[in-house]
């Protein structure tokens, strides 16, 4: 017996987007909302330029531009990879911060596949593991720890990442 049961989206509010009316495969876009990245009281990145991927289910994962990314508190993760049928092979980095450290907080693509070109060297980072705004709104993660999305109070789900939401 199949116990799956499609989600179904929650309602809309107005000044909100769903994302299930996001696409699959997912798209590219440019953000038009500020991304700032923080640890431990220290700025990781602030942009204004960012870019953000939307698939269906899944809130926005956002990729901050390169130039917008204080690299000395960011290095490369040791022998850590993945791999999305999308976009392709993703590095990792960890980012420290005073006395904080965090492993792998952080992904990038060097060489996307066709279609997300301009994802080359913009780096996203795991909410969950940082204090992160979208202009002056905080942001919570994406449910489960292992997507990379940033919910906001512009969406509406439900999303997926959370306990039964793996076959959406």
């Amino acid at each position: 017996m199949n116990s799956w049961k499609a989600p179904v989206p929650d309602p809309v509010a107005p000044g909100q987007e769903s994302v299930w009316d996001y696409p699959r495969p997912p798209r590219l876009e440019r953000s038009t909302r500020r991304v700032r990245v923080e640890l431990a009281g220290s700025i990781i990145a602030d942009s204004e330029r960012a870019l953000r991927v939307l698939e269906t289910s899944h809130p926005p994962t956002y990729y901050v531009h390169p130039d917008d990314v204080v690299w000395d508190l960011v290095e490369p993760a040791a022998a850590r990879d993945s791999w999305c049928e999308w976009k392709g092979q993703a590095s990792y980095w960890n980012v420290h911060a005073g006395h904080v450290r965090v492993e792998s907080g952080a992904w990038s693509y060097d060489h996307p596949s066709q279609g997300f070109a301009e994802l080359a060297g913009h780096v996203a980072f795991y909410p969950a593991q940082f204090t992160c705004r979208l202009d002056d709104e905080p942001v919570a993660p994406q449910p489960g720890g292992f997507y990379g999305g940033w919910v906001t109070r512009d969406l509406a789900g439900p999303f997926k990442g959370g306990p039964g939401t793996l076959g959406w």
